[in-house]
């Protein structure tokens, strides 16, 4: 019997303080990626007032956002939000790779789990279906909130 991928995976959101930080870049993608992570939270036991969401303008701020958050003690872990969609020019490399780099840079160095919820399409189309408002086990935003919380609870099983 093949092992299911969840199987074991401990998403327990109770008592567990979470930041959301979303790109306005691409808006109505990350909005559908935002809801369905704050929709996840709750669904797995995290309190609405330990839940805090904010917005930066676009994916390459998102690493000092995360930062400014991981350094102040307050945040179990972190959902980094956002939609980047490839164009004529190489500015979708620079800004994706800054931010990938940002954001696993920012983890390691504060130890602050940070689910890495940044759509990186080729279309439209495909951050659209990434970021599925009809059926939720579809969008991407759901998983970074699993991931963050299985994150957390991972880590604080390892110890100190």
């Amino acid at each position: 019997m093949q092992q299911s991928y969840t199987e074991g995976a401990d998403y327990s959101g109770k008592y567990k303080k979470i930041g959301i930080i979303s790109a306005r870049f691409n808006g109505n993608i990350v909005e559908a990626l935002r809801n369905a992570a704050h929709k996840t939270l709750l669904e797995n036991g995290t309190s609405e007032s330990d839940i805090t969401s904010i917005n930066v303008p676009g994916a390459f701020e998102l690493p000092a956002a995360c930062k400014k958050m991981a350094l102040t003690g307050n945040y179990d872990g972190l959902i980094a939000l956002a939609c980047v969609i490839r164009g004529e020019t190489p500015h979708f490399d620079y800004v994706c790779q800054g931010c990938t780099s940002g954001i696993q840079q920012v983890s390691l160095e504060t130890l602050v789990p940070i689910a890495y919820g940044v759509l990186t399409t080729n279309t439209a189309e495909q951050a659209q279906q990434r970021a599925s408002t009809s059926n939720i086990s579809n969008n991407k935003g759901r998983d970074a909130a699993l991931c963050v919380l299985e994150m957390i609870n991972v880590l604080k099983s390892v110890g100190n």
